[in-house]
């Protein structure tokens, strides 16, 4: 049982906190990468799939975000202080389960820490979604996830960012 969690820019110190959240409350190791931009792994994965179009006779190759991630049976969780759609720009090439995390709209906050927790991509939202990817998966245990929602304050009855 592990996770996976691809942190983008100021994001990925947020990725490393949840990492060790979850090591230390949960018993859930995470494997942290630092994507430095989700544009060029989807330019360099759709390279490949040219490349490998244009000479069906040798060796196929592999898009990098593909080798780095190939052999995981985790759901891996993507967090940007960008819309959801950029890190969704390679879901395709990613064998796992794949759920992304972003600033989708304006904040009415006053600070960067304020503007990821309304947009649940701290790292408080960040370890509860690895969990319940987990759970889903049926690798951890419902009431694992609910007691991690009452341990790191998360309001379940809180408005939907993107429509509030």
């Amino acid at each position: 049982m592990r996770a996976t969690l691809l942190g983008s820019g100021t994001i990925l110190r947020e990725c490393l906190a949840a990492a060790k959240m979850l090591e230390i409350d949960y018993g859930v190791p995470a494997d942290v990468y630092s994507v430095t931009s989700f544009n060029e792994l989807r330019r360099e994965a759709i390279d490949c799939e040219r490349w490998n179009t244009l000479h069906p006779t040798e060796t196929a190759r592999v898009p990098y975000v593909r080798q780095c991630l190939k052999e995981r049976d985790a759901p891996v969780i993507a967090a940007t202080d960008y819309v959801r759609n950029v890190p969704d720009q390679i879901r395709q090439w990613i064998g796992a389960r794949y759920i992304t995390l972003g600033t989708d709209g304006y904040g009415r906050s006053d600070s960067r820490a304020a503007l990821r927790r309304h947009f649940e991509v701290d790292r408080n939202y960040i370890a509860l979604t690895a969990l319940k990817a987990l759970s889903d998966e049926g690798k951890i245990d419902r009431a694992t996830v609910t007691k991690a929602m009452q341990a790191l304050g998360i309001d379940p009855t809180k408005p939907n960012p993107l429509t509030a």
